[in-house]
């Protein structure tokens, strides 16, 4: 099969919609699997809904280099290309001085060719010095091609593309207008989720003039021929070997509210005996099962729709407190406090607007507060639901959860904030509730204790 990664020289770039697009439309003649640098889930649910497999997160600061392997591999089996979308700025990672968490890393360790994308936006010589610095740079990742975005006009591009060939020794494989159409809905904490948006006319239509954008203006051809062979090895990662019939059922909770999943999480699962059960806590009643999973998503634009389905609130306080184990990350820990209360501005009213919840931990989340995005480094404590262990994770959000003092928290954090203090993971009964989000390859071990933990 063939890869490549798309990256920009920049945030804002347009590498998202320039990825989801070239996605899409490759998908229309062959299977595309798709990759996201970093720790995100919003910008893989797009590249999930419009290739039709499931997207998949690639880290190098949370994963090992088998980890990166085992992902990179198991998700392109069955695939005719690999496309990955990068993160931020091509050589933007965790530290100054090394590639670390960057999309570069990832690059080099899959030996992955490289199309830059370049904001062409008042400049046209420039764009040549910007590329050659880039290939200067790094000499060990492969740029191959440059896509231009926010070109105004014929003029502009002629100037931008002549000086990059000649300099950079490159191709330029596309030149994209300035316009409003390429732009994707966003919200506080970046894109709404493709999940929420495909059910509106506008979002779908904005969905279909990038993808128009997109083709009339990049060659698909050249594009491809810039793509390097890859060899899928024929034996899979024991991350994601089945060991046969589940004899475990865990709840996942999954509809507008919670969805920021990242696919691995699914085959993880599977792989250590549980069969995953889907259920909404907006729509259905709570689902009987061995244990619960909540993760992140969007429940503070869904307060009155959570409040209102009081018997998955009452029935998970319920579940917990009778020693069932419940695990949930971000949204999910929201949830489970007392109450979720949004200050005006945000509620978008001329008062405070307050949501009872699960009130599985005694206390409240508040919104909006100060925006957390980062890395997360931590030891996790023997005795409590996920076992001792030590772990990288991530944690993206822009909300408080103020807990009653006498809190017991799981999880100490060398690198982030968690929910105050360096503490995070707190911990009642067998439930536990944190704000880093954990991927489920490098914290397989302590998705098995939790699974273990539901056995029991």
């Amino acid at each position: 099969m063939k890869s490549l990664l798309i990256a920009g020289d920049r945030s804002g770039s347009g590498k998202t919609s320039i990825t989801l697009a070239l996605s899409a439309l490759l998908s229309t003649t062959r299977a595309v699997q798709t990759f996201k640098v970093g720790m995100d889930y919003i910008d893989p649910s797009y590249l999930t809904g419009v290739t039709g497999r499931p997207c998949r997160n690639l880290d190098d600061y949370v994963m090992s280099r088998d980890e990166l392997r085992a992902v990179f591999s198991h998700g392109c089996r069955g695939a005719d290309i690999a496309i990955v979308e990068g993160v931020r700025g091509l050589f933007e990672g965790a530290e100054a001085l090394t590639d670390l968490g960057s999309t570069a890393a990832v690059a080099k360790q899959l030996d992955l060719p490289v199309v830059l994308v370049v904001n062409a936006r008042s400049i046209t010589r420039s764009a040549a010095a910007i590329v050659k610095g880039f290939q200067a740079f790094d000499p060990g990742v492969d740029i191959r091609g440059v896509i231009l975005n926010q070109v105004t006009g014929t003029r502009h591009r002629e100037k931008t593309v002549r000086a990059i060939e000649h300099y950079c020794g490159i191709p330029v494989i596309g030149a994209i207008p300035r316009t409003t159409e390429m732009e994707l809905a966003m919200r506080h904490l970046g894109l709404v989720p493709y999940r929420e948006g495909q059910g509106h006319e506008e979002f779908r239509e904005r969905i279909e003039a990038v993808k128009r954008m997109i083709g009339e203006h990049v060659d698909l051809d050249a594009l491809l021929a810039l793509a390097r062979e890859v060899e899928v090895p024929p034996e899979e990662s024991s991350v994601y070997a089945t060991p046969g019939e589940s004899d475990v059922r865990i709840g996942v909770a999954l509809d507008e509210a919670f969805n920021f999943y990242y696919a691995d999480l699914f085959d993880v699962l599977a792989s250590l005996g549980a069969e995953v059960v889907p259920f909404s806590p907006i729509h259905d009643r709570l689902p009987e099962a061995d244990g619960y999973i909540l993760g992140g998503g969007y429940p503070e634009l869904f307060g009155a729709e959570l409040e209102a389905n009081t018997g998955v609130r009452e029935g998970l306080r319920e579940v917990s407190r009778n020693g069932t184990p419940v695990y949930a990350e971000c949204g999910g820990l929201i949830y489970l406090t007392d109450r979720m209360v949004l200050a005006p501005e945000f509620a978008g009213s001329k008062r405070e607007e307050t949501y009872d919840l699960a009130g599985v931990f005694a206390g409240e989340a508040r919104m909006p507060e100060r925006r957390m995005l980062g890395y997360v480094v931590g030891t996790s404590a023997a005795g409590t639901p996920m076992g001792e262990a030590a772990f990288r994770g991530h944690e993206f959000h822009y909300s408080s959860v103020r807990l009653a003092p006498e809190t017991r928290y799981a999880y100490r954090l060398t690198r982030g904030s968690g929910i105050g203090d360096g503490n995070d993971g707190a911990v009642r009964d067998r439930t536990i509730g944190s704000y880093t989000h954990l991927h489920p390859v490098t914290s397989r071990v302590m998705l098995g204790n939790f699974v273990d933990c539901c056995r029991t």
